[in-house]
């Protein structure tokens, strides 16, 4: 019995040792131990990317791994402000080159209606080669490995890393000529397809070839799979997109159009190997995901070495990347940022970029917490826990933020946020003054300042009209108001929105004395069509017929599916409507678009979402588009604005402030609304990033030893039973009857 009591002793002595030296003092550690002083970055997604096909993807989930990828010609400066396209596989900027009717050159200056067509010559850097990847992969002859696979070929494959053999190749320009013929494929769907129809010359024709020449082929030659045959889009003539030599190819645009330089610096004019479709159309590929929506191919920084969208994506740095330098300038305020400490150093800093599924807000936020993460956004549950606002209301880190050496990062975003009115509805649309003053009424009651506090948690901007800060044409200051909703305060210089009694003058005016019909005397009721689906939607809709009470008016919410919403706007049958707007490129024509007459949802599918048409607008707005910046532009924006505050189709709703965290082991951060290539700026210290996990996750031990403790003062009594019963015994025996 001594023996066995010894070992049970020895034995929870040791188990308590083991316990408190275990690993290396970290035990919550998500990732692979020996990556703990590994060059990786680490951050998360919430839901898979449905497309990483270039001439498809167009939501930011996917542009977040598509833009590290793919190498557009331009790209936008990381530093500079207001926005700059400056080079990326591009030689340099490409010149516009007008042209007449005729076929005669014009010069630089030529009036916007001599001009028949503008030619663009894009000039690439040689030397520029391919991700490795199994469709560029060659035998000893010289010929694809890949490219006739058969079914019993594709047996054993199940992803894109079971391919046994990898090439390379040159990127030529013959790649991107290729890639624009795929927006005009059918079956692609891109989604910029009937925008470039309109600029792009011989683009809607090329459409038609494409789609009689596959309706020669067998839609369907895999057992009823539904894949499409290759077809090669490089036998296909295109006056829009022609390759001049291995370097250089030109675009033809119908008349002016200078926004078409900014397409440049978007992932739809990626370059793409012909082989890479040649590969992915085989038969059998599309059933295992072997495609363009799963495995890219690009030139970039970097590749996708992982997809596995219930677990993890991987970026893994491209070994055949050409190179890039850091900038070596950037704004005043960049330098003290220590944003141009790397000026002129190779690109890019950083190995690897795993992202986990993270579907869960608070455990995300958690994890951040203790360094697993190495930036994050901030969800309106954690807002109060990061976020304190001073007197003045500017925003920065609570005390437990910044002692944990976090950062804080904040920029207001080229997007806009508005109620709009249905201008063909007849209560609240159209140009007559009754329905201006109702308009003019909403507005003023509709208090979004409350709506940012309440809902946004103070991130964003009251917007004065459609252009936000940092697109050419906005105006701060007193010249920047909308005068029909807010008025100036010159002793605090800042707009003060109007009153409740002016909107309901207006109302009367109007005809609605206290929001009332004339029609019925009673309330007069406005219909909101809304997308529902949690209790964040019912409250922000409880906030929403509460503005409208305020008028006396009747605020009645049709709640529908998404589906069923885009159906009412695309037939313009809805009245009142929120929506936004998310710059493609730092454009004013870009957002004045949205309210541009021939460009209405419910006439033409377009993104005027109000049916707005205003003829001296649109009038206005054909002579900006084509203009450079500058004083003759910006006078026509401001009489465009005028005109629009005045008809009032929206009201006009809040700009967005984009509020994100990072620890202080990474660095060269700086929003860029438009650039999504920014991972290949970022620098990681990971023995710094290291010792802060150390410190802030190590195990606390005094719980499991006081439960030890407890442990064995509970079973204590019960031991000196158990000897008491083992010692009466024994005397028992030793002394029989």
């Amino acid at each position: 019995m001594k023996t066995t009591r010894a070992r049970r002793a020895t034995g929870l002595a040791l188990w308590l040792t083991l316990l408190a030296g275990c690993g290396d003092g970290v035990w919550n550690n998500p990732w692979p131990r020996d990556e703990a002083r590994a060059n990786v970055l680490y951050s998360s997604f919430e839901e898979r990317p449905k497309h990483l096909d270039p001439a498809r993807a167009y939501s930011s989930n996917e542009y977040a791994f598509l833009a590290q990828i793919y190498e557009a010609p331009l790209q936008y400066h990381f530093l500079l402000r207001p926005y700059k396209l400056v080079p990326l596989t591009a030689q340099a900027l490409p010149e516009p080159a007008y042209f007449s009717a005729d076929g005669q050159p014009l010069p630089a200056d030529a009036e916007a209606e001599r001009i028949a067509w503008t030619d663009y010559v894009i000039a690439i850097r040689p030397g520029l080669r391919y991700q490795p990847h199994p469709a560029l992969a060659r035998d000893e002859q010289g010929a694809y490995r890949y490219h006739a696979l058969t079914r019993a070929d594709l047996q054993r494959i199940r992803q894109l890393a079971d391919f046994p053999a990898t090439g390379t190749r040159e990127l030529t320009a013959a790649d991107y000529v290729y890639q624009i013929k795929r927006l005009a494929t059918p079956w692609r769907h891109s989604p910029i397809a009937g925008l470039l129809g309109e600029h792009i010359h011989d683009f809607r024709e090329l459409t038609a070839r494409i789609e009689a020449a596959a309706a020669d082929l067998s839609a369907d030659i895999s057992g009823g799979r539904g894949e499409r045959p290759f077809l090669d889009l490089r036998t296909f003539p295109f006056a829009g997109a022609e390759v001049l030599d291995r370097y250089r190819y030109r675009i033809r645009i119908k008349g002016k159009y200078p926004q078409f330089l900014y397409w440049l610096a978007m992932p739809f004019f990626a370059p793409m190997p012909w082989e890479a479709e040649k590969f992915y159309d085989q038969p059998g590929m599309q059933g295992r995901n072997l495609t363009l929506d799963w495995y890219p191919i690009g030139t970039g920084p970097y590749y996708l070495s992982e997809n596995n969208p219930n677990l993890r994506m991987v970026l893994a740095r491209n070994p055949h990347f050409h190179g890039e330098l850091y900038p070596t300038e950037g704004m005043p305020e960049d330098q003290a940022a220590g944003l141009l400490a790397d000026a002129g150093q190779p690109l890019p800093f950083i190995d690897r970029a795993v992202y986990a599924l993270e579907k869960e807000s608070i455990p995300y936020w958690n994890k951040f917490l203790q360094g697993w993460y190495d930036s994050s956004g901030i969800s309106s549950d954690a807002f109060d826990q990061a976020i304190r606002f001073d007197s003045q209301g500017g925003a920065g880190l609570t005390e437990a933020m910044a002692d944990k050496g976090i950062g804080l990062l904040t920029a207001v975003e080229t997007s806009t946020f508005y109620l709009g009115f249905n201008m063909r509805d007849p209560v609240v649309g159209g140009d007559s003054e009754r329905a201006r003053l109702l308009r003019r009424a909403i507005a003023i009651a509709v208090d979004y300042e409350e709506y940012i506090a309440i809902f946004a948690n103070g991130r964003g901007l009251p917007a004065q009209g459609p252009l936000p800060p940092g697109i050419f044409g906005h105006r701060e200051g007193e010249a920047g108001i909308n005068p029909y909703v807010y008025r100036w305060e010159p002793d605090s210089a800042e707009s003060v929105r109007r009153g409740l009694e002016e909107a309901r003058a207006l109302l009367t005016q109007a005809g609605y004395p206290g929001g009332r019909d004339p029609a019925t005397g009673q309330a007069l009721n406005l219909y909101y069509e809304a997308v529902a689906s949690g209790p964040d939607d019912k409250a922000r809709l409880a906030w929403l017929r509460k503005q409208f009470a305020k008028l006396g008016l009747e605020l009645v919410v049709r709640a529908t599916d998404y589906n069923r919403f885009q159906e009412k706007m695309r037939l313009g049958t809805g009245q009142l409507f929120t929506w936004g707007w998310h710059a493609d490129y730092p454009d004013p024509e870009n957002f004045l678009f949205l309210l541009h007459g021939p460009n209405g949802k419910a006439e033409s599918g377009g993104e005027n979402a109000a049916n707005y048409a205003n003829p001296e607008f649109d009038r206005l707005f054909e002579q900006m588009k084509n203009l450079d910046d500058g004083p003759e532009r910006q006078a026509l924006i401001d009489e465009m604005i005028a005109i629009a505050r005045r008809d009032g189709p929206w009201v006009w709703g809040y700009y967005p402030q984009a509020f994100s965290l990072h620890h202080g082991w990474l660095s060269n951060l700086k929003p860029n609304d438009m650039a999504n290539n920014t991972l290949k700026y970022r620098r990681l210290d990971p023995d710094r990033r290291q010792r802060r996990r150390e410190e802030w996750n190590q195990p606390v031990l005094w719980p499991l030893w006081l439960g030890a403790g407890l442990l064995i003062l509970a079973v204590m009594p019960a031991i000196f039973s158990y000897h008491r019963r083992q010692r009466r015994r024994g005397l028992s025996c030793s002394h029989p009857p």
